[in-house]
């Protein structure tokens, strides 16, 4: 169990701080997770920073480009990993334009910084003939909770969709078995995504038996009912996930909704997919997240060529 964490207390982080959240949330859609984890990023600064619970705020919000250097340093000496440290520069570098931007600072003292050099880590993915095991496993399930995850499967396949949009999912948007499914993401911007025929037929038959997955008595509005009125939860999926790798012969640690999202993305950029349109199924706002799944295939291919090329072999021989 994860040790439980203290609310966050903004006089300990910037008098700003609440107008801060404010703009997270009505200009940028940021949800309740994301504006807790920024304040817990704010908060970690602060307190090294000097700020504690009797000298009350400030220290944040004066904080100089030699202060945040010395607090980038510090995360460095504490072991933190350069993709961690470049995520707390990132919410700082928020925060500080905030200040500059609504004129409480003269200056961003975080605007000359460098971010922590960090390698590209390259996504899981899974190949075609894993996913097909995957996906024939699931067909083979009986009764009502193989059809749900066959439906889970297929979907999440069908469409690369995020495992909080996938359960998530509205009933009413599926009933009329669309050929195009409308998917509502972060920030609620929604995109359109086309359904294959296997994920229709898995949500078809799933349909027909819905009823045994919904509280007696309630009125459940989510496709993938859970408890009462909400939705199934994403831990319950990822359990799901990896129940079904097991079936399939395949590594659990490797299997979860956003392994498939994985493959969703680079399978289809195998088949000479367009990035742009990946991008847009993804609801990625930024091309060069999409990119990510270009490293992978090349990876791929350098390792095709350094396994299977006569030369290779030949240079490895000598």
């Amino acid at each position: 169990m994860s040790p439980r964490r203290e609310p966050i207390e903004p006089v300990l982080v910037s008098r700003y701080f609440e107008a801060f959240v404010e703009l997270l949330v009505a200009e940028r859609g940021a949800s309740a997770n994301t504006v807790s984890a920024y304040g817990r990023d704010l908060e970690d600064a602060a307190r090294f920073l000097g700020v504690t619970a009797d000298s009350r705020m400030g220290v944040l919000d004066g904080a100089s480009t030699d202060d945040l250097r010395g607090y980038l340093k510090h995360l460095e000496s504490r072991g933190m990993s350069a993709r961690t440290s470049a995520r707390r520069l990132s919410t700082l570098r928020q925060f500080y334009r905030f200040l500059y931007a609504d004129g409480l600072r003269a200056d961003d003292p975080s605007a000359i910084l460098e971010s922590p050099r960090q390698g590209r880590p390259l996504p899981k993915i899974l190949s075609e003939d894993d996913v097909n095991s995957l996906l024939d496993a699931a067909a083979g399930l009986k009764g009502p909770d193989g059809k749900r995850l066959r439906a889970l499967v297929e979907l999440c396949y069908a469409t690369g969709m995020r495992v909080s949009e996938l359960v998530g999912l509205p009933l009413a948007s599926l009933l009329r078995d669309p050929e195009v499914l409308i998917v509502r993401g972060k920030g609620d911007k929604e995109r359109m995504v086309p359904l294959s025929m296997p994920a229709r037929d898995a949500v078809r038959d799933y349909l027909a038996i819905r009823d045994a997955f919904v509280s007696e008595g309630t009125t459940n509005p989510y496709l993938f009912a859970g408890h009462a009125d909400k939705h199934l939860t994403r831990q319950r999926v990822f359990q799901l996930f990896k129940n079904l790798a097991e079936s399939a012969c395949l590594d659990p640690r490797k299997v979860s909704p956003h392994v498939l999202r994985h493959a969703f993305a680079t399978h289809l950029l195998h088949h000479d997919a367009d990035l742009r349109t990946v991008q847009k199924m993804l609801g990625h706002a930024d091309i060069s997240t999409t990119q990510i799944y270009t490293h992978v295939l090349d990876e791929r291919m350098r390792r095709l060529v350094a396994e299977h090329h006569p030369l290779a072999r030949r240079s490895s021989e000598n």
